[in-house]
């Protein structure tokens, strides 16, 4: 017998996050054959954490009335473990809605969720229409006045038509949509900013967050940032000035980058399978059935900050400690335990896509589902519709990534509107 011992079995070394990002699918498949369903992760900065990649190990944590979305459970957020000016804060030191737990999120829920009801929403319908028939016209002017007949579609209709849905419901004036797009950008989805540029786009977002408030607050109108103001609940409470803008710059930045996402994305994946663009414009398939497969198949955001178990809990078969973990929808998308083992066949017609996780699970579901879906669907019909020849200008391999692992995204989308 050996005088020696036996190495105690190590699992794989926890997964160092790219603050850079980029295309995430095949890190998140490499990642589900190392580690299983969770990950362990080293945060920017050099802070454990977790990324959960499996569907049903998703499902369950999501919903885990064990798991907060309050920073008080992340105590190295306080000791001064981690420094104030860690990019990632930002996530962590949010209020509002989605930092919030238990009866604070119910009361904050119930003051939003009032504008985002399928009935509330299918009276933004003639408004999307409306906006997405003129930007239609601004690509086409733009694809005929390039030397090369191409536009880009992120620029001149995935991006503005929900920016301005977003902020037309918030009553924000047109000229503060484009710096608010930027600083948003920059605060929520760049991931590879340093700590002093992130920070300079946080105070200035929330100085011209502050700014919206208080105009619609001397000026009230219509519009959903004139209710919150107003809106008390039956026991008088209202929202606190720090919530009103964590709540705005919330809906602010889910209101418009992941529709701009969507749309994005959707238009990559029927470019690339011409077969699945040829169901839906013969009939075989619906506008609905490529939300539902875009949303699984390439969703809008990639691991999403932050959960927090308020105890060490098993999901996955993997213990999870109490670090602050990620969401990782872009890798529940296409788990093939849960989808099947051609998870990464872009399928319009098959049967799982609409059980996606992209839009969350449990309490947290996310509020503005039916108006990105509402927008994105009216989108991809009327511009598939007038331009069925829409293609793209450059290899999809060669369009450049969001700097980013929480978004996932390309930064332009060049096409060409007709053959040439």
């Amino acid at each position: 017998m050996s005088s020696h011992s036996s190495p105690v079995p190590q699992g794989p070394a926890p997964h160092v996050i790219d603050p850079a990002g980029g295309c995430p699918h095949a890190l998140n498949a490499r990642l589900r054959a190392e580690h299983g369903a969770v990950a362990e992760v080293v945060l920017p900065g050099g802070f454990p954490g977790a990324v959960v990649l499996g569907h049903d190990a998703l499902k369950e944590f999501l919903a885990h009335p064990e798991v907060a979305k309050s920073a008080r459970h992340f105590p190295a957020l306080r000791d001064g473990t981690i420094p104030a000016d860690w990019p990632l804060r930002v996530f962590a030191d949010a209020q509002g809605m989605h930092t919030a737990d238990d009866a604070d999120h119910r009361r904050l829920r119930g003051l939003v969720g009032k504008a985002f009801t399928i009935r509330q929403v299918e009276r933004l319908r003639p408004r999307v229409e409306e906006l997405t028939a003129e930007l239609l016209d601004d690509l086409g002017r733009a694809a005929a006045g390039s030397p090369d007949g191409t536009a880009d579609l992120y620029e001149h209709f995935a991006l503005p038509l929900p920016m301005n849905v977003i902020c037309e419901l918030l009553g924000v004036d047109p000229e503060h949509r484009g710096r608010l797009h930027h600083l948003t950008n920059q605060v929520v989805i760049a991931t590879d900013l340093t700590p002093a540029e992130k920070m300079a786009a946080l105070r200035e977002l929330m100085a011209l967050t502050a700014t919206i408030a208080a105009a619609r607050a001397a000026d009230p109108g219509e519009d959903l940032t004139s209710a919150l103001i107003a809106a008390r609940e039956d026991d008088g409470d209202r929202l606190t000035e720090v919530e009103l803008i964590g709540t705005m710059r919330l809906m602010l930045v889910a209101g418009h980058e992941t529709t701009l996402n969507l749309v994005v994305n959707a238009v990559r994946a029927l470019c690339a399978h011409r077969d699945q663009l040829a169901l839906v414009l013969e009939g075989k398939a619906t506008w609905s059935d490529v939300m539902d497969e875009t949303l699984r198949w390439d969703t809008p955001v990639s691991w999403f900050p932050f959960r927090y178990p308020t105890r060490d809990l098993t999901v996955g078969g993997t213990v999870i400690p109490g670090t602050p973990v990620l969401a990782g929808y872009s890798a529940a998308g296409r788990d093939e335990t849960f989808h099947g083992p051609d998870a990464d066949r872009f399928d319009l017609t098959r049967p799982t896509a609409a059980r996606s996780l992209a839009f969350g699970h449990g309490a947290h579901y996310c509020t503005g589902a039916p108006l990105a879906r509402l927008e994105a669907t009216i989108a991809l019909e009327r511009l598939f519709t007038r331009f069925p020849d829409l293609d793209l200008a450059v290899p999809d391999a060669e369009l450049p990534y969001q700097n980013s692992f929480i978004s996932n995204n390309v930064r332009s989308l060049p096409v060409r509107l007709s053959p040439r």
